[in-house]
């Protein structure tokens, strides 16, 4: 009896004494826990055949719809653009800034609803308040061919920009729900690289309603028949993503169910759980406080006053470098593929190197060498101004790369929901400046804005490479914590729902 009485406390106990402020989260745990502890001690073995098995399963089910789905995303908030080249400023008889204003407004839209809609990703089944959002958006957007004024159309761009507000946070937190951290990048860059084909088939489209119009004619204007093909697509694939998108892997239909327990602890490496829906106040305060969240926040502003102006005018810019109307719907789609390109490239080689956020930059620098083409060159060189429009293309590079950060190197789900909706209304506010950056009064060439758009490239390369430094950094200080003698790690404090800087044993990506 001495001799037990002189034992030692278990593990688990002695670290609760060591740490106490990890031990009062063990009543609140992530989603993931009460799976484990069903287990009731048996271990979960998940060898590298059976992890390659289920991320082929995941990626099968997964991808395909989420990448079409933010392909459909960028195309239906860009549409404006096409229209604005097919009669809907004659139509709806648009005078002054009014388009721009129009261009705006979408963002206003997602910028109101941004963070309501991240707390309703936190709390609502994830997969359902997602699908329900994109049938939402392309039923709106199906109501823009009825609109035959100004604030008709004010109404539709604000509306969805409401209900689309819930698509890249959504993916952000899919992504980290579904994929380790050495994945993240790798698959944030493949959907979000869909914008590019969105583009492409966006153009194609547009030009071929417009010259099959403009032969044949239609019962009703070409910009409005762009709108409704577009807005029945989305609808059809929002019903889709409500069938194949689970709300996480505990309900996920195409998953045995020994196969969403071994899915769950394929993730146990990324130290943040699977999902929590306890609103914790004290997280808000440490996101407050966290200078990434304003390095976040700051970066999206300045690099999507370049996209805001971009996305809307690419046509009118297009049209500046001497080509017609037409052609300008056709050649805006070869920037698609140099997205798609630049994200991919980035995507893998920052996953081969491990420095992720070094290799986006990259898309930066091409861009801004892209914008001084367009301003330097004479009016006479068309071809190669539309060059410098075309590398312009790869600026998305570092915006996807720290999204893919949010996923990775946030924890903390309230955390991390509220991380999100801050980049994303930055992102917002970025895109509501770009446009009236762009004024009648400087077209057609516009040199003001595209001078500043080099401007503001210039000021996100400092931003990256602070984000970089501050993380490598951190990862340094939480290293020699863990090697000191009295560091003691709490039992399964990976599903605590324990925040990045909580956490010691979690590591930033680069």
């Amino acid at each position: 009896m001495a001799d037990e009485k002189a034992a030692p406390p278990s593990t688990v106990e002695a670290e609760k004494h060591v740490d106490p402020t990890l031990e009062k989260h063990s009543h609140d745990a992530d989603e993931a826990m009460q799976a484990i502890q069903d287990l009731q001690g048996e271990a979960i073995e998940l060898d590298e055949a059976t992890n390659k098995r289920l991320l082929r399963r995941i990626d099968w089910h997964m991808m395909p719809i989420m990448c079409v789905v933010y392909g459909m995303n960028y195309l239906d908030k860009t549409t404006l653009s096409y229209a604005s080249v097919m009669g809907i400023k004659e139509d709806l008889s648009l005078k002054h800034d009014q388009y721009q204003w129009l261009a705006s407004l979408f963002y206003f839209g997602y910028l109101a609803w941004e963070y309501p809609t991240s707390r309703l990703l936190q709390m609502l089944p994830l997969g359902k308040y997602s699908a329900a959002c994109i049938i939402i958006w392309g039923s709106i957007l199906c109501c823009f061919a009825g609109v035959t004024n100004f604030s008709g159309g004010v109404a539709i761009r604000f509306f969805l920009g409401v209900f689309e507000a819930s698509v890249t946070p959504g993916f952000a937190l899919l992504t980290a729900q579904w994929y380790t951290k050495s994945e993240h990048s790798s698959r944030v860059n493949i959907w979000f690289s869909f914008n590019g084909w969105g583009q492409i088939f966006g153009g194609l489209v547009a030009y071929g309603i417009a010259v099959g119009t403009r032969i044949h004619g239609s019962a009703i204007d070409p910009w409005k028949i762009v709108f409704l093909v577009t807005g029945f697509l989305t609808v059809a694939l929002g019903l889709i993503f409500l069938w194949v998108v689970p709300d996480s892997q505990l309900n996920a239909r195409w998953l045995k169910k020994e196969d969403r327990l071994l899915a769950i602890a394929r993730v146990r490496v990324n130290q943040q759980g699977i999902g929590n829906k306890h609103y914790k106040k004290y997280q808000i305060v440490e996101t407050l406080m966290d200078p990434m969240t304003w390095a976040f926040f700051f970066f999206a502003i300045i690099a999507n006053i370049p996209n805001g102006g971009i996305t809307n005018f690419f046509n009118q810019l297009i049209t500046s470098f001497g080509y017609t109307e037409e052609q300008s719907l056709l050649y805006g789609t070869p920037g698609g593929a140099v997205e798609i390109v630049a994200l991919l490239l980035s995507g893998y080689i920052g996953q081969y190197t491990g420095q992720r956020i070094l290799c986006s930059m990259g898309g930066l620098v091409a861009s801004i060498v892209g914008m001084v083409l367009i301003v330097a060159l004479p009016l006479s060189n068309n071809v190669g101004r539309l060059i410098g429009y075309y590398m312009t293309q790869a600026s998305p590079t570092p915006f996807v790369a720290l999204l893919a950060l949010i996923s990775s190197n946030v924890a903390g789900y309230t955390k991390k929901t509220t991380v999100a909706a801050l980049y994303l209304i930055g992102y917002c506010a970025g895109n509501i400046i770009g446009p009236q950056a762009f004024r009648p009064e400087d077209a057609p060439r516009y040199v003001p804005a595209e001078i500043t758009l080099i401007v503001c490239w210039g000021v996100c390369l400092m931003i990256m490479a602070f984000i970089w430094w501050w993380y490598d950094r951190e990862n340094k200080k939480k290293a020699l914590k863990r090697a000191a003698p009295d560091y003691v790690r709490m039992e399964n404090q990976e599903w605590l729902d324990l925040t990045d800087r909580e956490n010691h044993e979690f590591v930033y990506s680069l």
